[in-house]
Formats: C-alpha cells, structure tokens, sequence
C-alpha cells in the first residue's frame, strides 16, 4: 500500500514543541509519537530533523515532516525557502509540508514560483500545501502538491473568522487532490465531522500533545 492510501481515513497526530514550550525536546516527541502510535494514530506530523530522526526510532509510521522557521519580513514560517525542504528530503521524509498561503516568502516569491522550484527539484517527493483559505488551496493544486490541508485557516490575517470546518467542506468541494483536514480539530467530535465530510485524513495536535494548554482548558472551565 502506498503513503497516500495508508493514510486514508486516518488519524495523524501533530507531536510538535517548540522552543519556548515545556516539552520542547527531540526524545519526548520520540515518546510522544510511541504513545500516540498506541493509541492509534497512524501517522505523525513533526517539526525539525531532529525530532523526526528520534520519532522514526520510535515508531514505523507515515510521517508529515515541517521545518518552522521565522525569517524577516516574512510571514511564512512552516518550511518557508529551499533550505527547509532539501533539509527534509535529504532526511527521506514520506510528506513534506510547507505554507501554500498568499503571504510573501522569504525570497519575496509567490508560493506558485517557489513550489515550481521546489517540484523540479524533487520530483519524486510528495508535498502537502499547508493552506488557509479555499483559494489557496486550489491554487496549491494547480501548482501540482498531492496534497491540501486546512493548517493555516484562521491563522493568517486574511482568514481570520474562518471556520476550518467550513473552509474544509468547501475545500473538498473545489479541488481534487486528497484534502487532509488540520487545524482547531481540537475535539474527538470535529475531527470524526471532518472524516465525514470526506477529507482524506485528519490531523489533530495541541489537542492531544500539548499537556499546557489541555491543562488550562479544564482550569479554565473549572474557574467559571
């Protein structure tokens, strides 16, 4: 079976810290993935080389692998220039994700530009477009990812409001590459919903990795 198959009707979990985060550290999202991959995940996003060199020690799953990285005048931070992406290649990762929103790139080239690069360069290697609006999406389509996702609805100033599950449902309706639904899936109930509507795949994140912020929802209910 193939990456795209094996991940059909799946749940990915995002195992990401970052550096001003408590568990920001290579061996616990080695473990983290371990105790996903138990509970059932069947494939992993992770952030960085490193990170994903200790999770494939730990588990034999598909993995989304990232590089985030902040550069100046910049608003793309998920795999943003050619240094990220041959990073990950190099590394052999199954999917390489990067930022497929209308915000200018490092280098001040459209995404379309810069994946036209990135697809002669790695023709074999599939690409997910990490996307915040239906627009966008169809656009990472016609710049030939294998795959769309919801990431970024939400996130960016141009999306702000946006329902992801909303923005899902229209997705799916306006491209035809596999669609992977990610981004405030923060309940078992939404991320089922997604599957529903006919994403290929759902990745959830904070939700399950991210004991802080789990932690402050139930504070947070419990101080009202």
């Amino acid at each position: 079976m193939d990456i795209v198959e094996s991940l059909r009707g799946k749940l990915i979990v995002s195992c990401q810290a970052l550096a001003d985060e408590p568990l920001h550290d290579s061996c616990i999202m080695g473990r983290m993935a371990y105790a996903v991959a138990e509970g059932g995940a069947q494939g992993i996003r992770a952030n960085s080389v490193a990170d994903i060199r200790e999770i494939k020690k730990q588990v034999d799953l598909p993995i989304i692998g990232i590089i985030k990285e902040d550069y100046p005048k910049s608003g793309v931070y998920i795999t943003p220039t050619m240094k990220e992406i041959d990073a990950l290649a190099e590394e052999g990762i199954d999917i390489v994700a990067l930022d497929a929103t209308q915000l200018t790139r490092p280098d001040g080239s459209t995404f379309a530009d810069f994946f036209k690069k990135v697809k002669e360069k790695y023709p074999e290697q599939l690409f997910m477009a990490d996307c915040s609006t239906v627009e966008e999406g169809i656009e990472a389509e016609k710049a030939g990812v294998d795959f769309v996702g919801t990431t970024l609805v939400g996130y960016t100033d141009h999306s702000k409001g946006d329902v992801p599950l909303e923005t899902l449902e229209s997705m799916l309706q306006s491209v035809s590459v596999p669609v992977i639904a990610e981004g405030n899936m923060d309940t078992p109930e939404k991320a089922a919903r997604a599957l529903e509507l006919g994403s290929h795949a759902v990745v959830v994140g904070s939700a399950i990795t991210r004991p802080q912020l789990i932690t402050q929802k139930f504070r947070d209910a419990i101080d009202k």
